[in-house]
């Protein structure tokens, strides 16, 4: 990619684009198909998530090439979620999210980002200075446990 991406709070619109790069993004990963649709409800972005502000999209020459949704509760804020496009990760797409969230984070008063990540995308996360906490419950895989990861923001 050669132009930085732009960040911009998703339209309503494009929902059910979103919730098939989720599924993209996660299936880049070598899930079969029975654990994708295992996934899909979960990775699926409503209308109702982008009305309510939380949800946000990277862009570049007039492509979607990721997004990432961060909501906020009690001082923290929680990634719900950040995908990439497959053909851009690796581009700065995923890093430019991460500042979003980080800047929309501190602005809100948190003193933390919180996720539950996928185990590949876990090197991802701590590479921006999260670290492994403990682990969670999958929301979509029964028995399942995800890396659950903070980031202290200074």
């Amino acid at each position: 990619m050669t132009d930085a991406p732009t960040i911009r709070r998703a339209r309503r619109e494009e929902a059910a684009l979103l919730s098939d790069l989720a599924l993209r993004a996660k299936a880049h990963w070598g899930y079969d198909d029975a654990f994708m649709e295992m996934c899909r409800e979960e990775l699926s972005v409503t209308i109702s998530d982008i009305e309510g502000g939380t949800v946000w999209v990277a862009e570049a020459g007039g492509s979607v090439l990721g997004f990432m949704d961060l909501r906020m509760a009690d001082g923290v804020a929680e990634l719900d979620a950040c995908f990439v496009e497959p053909t851009a990760i690796g581009s700065g797409v995923g890093r430019a999210l991460w500042a979003q969230a980080e800047t929309l984070a501190r602005a809100a008063g948190a003193g933390e980002i919180g996720l539950d990540s996928d185990p590949y995308a876990e090197g991802f996360y701590l590479a921006m200075g999260a670290v492994r906490t403990g682990e969670a419950p999958s929301g979509s895989i029964p028995g399942r446990v995800l890396p659950r990861l903070m980031k202290t923001l200074g």
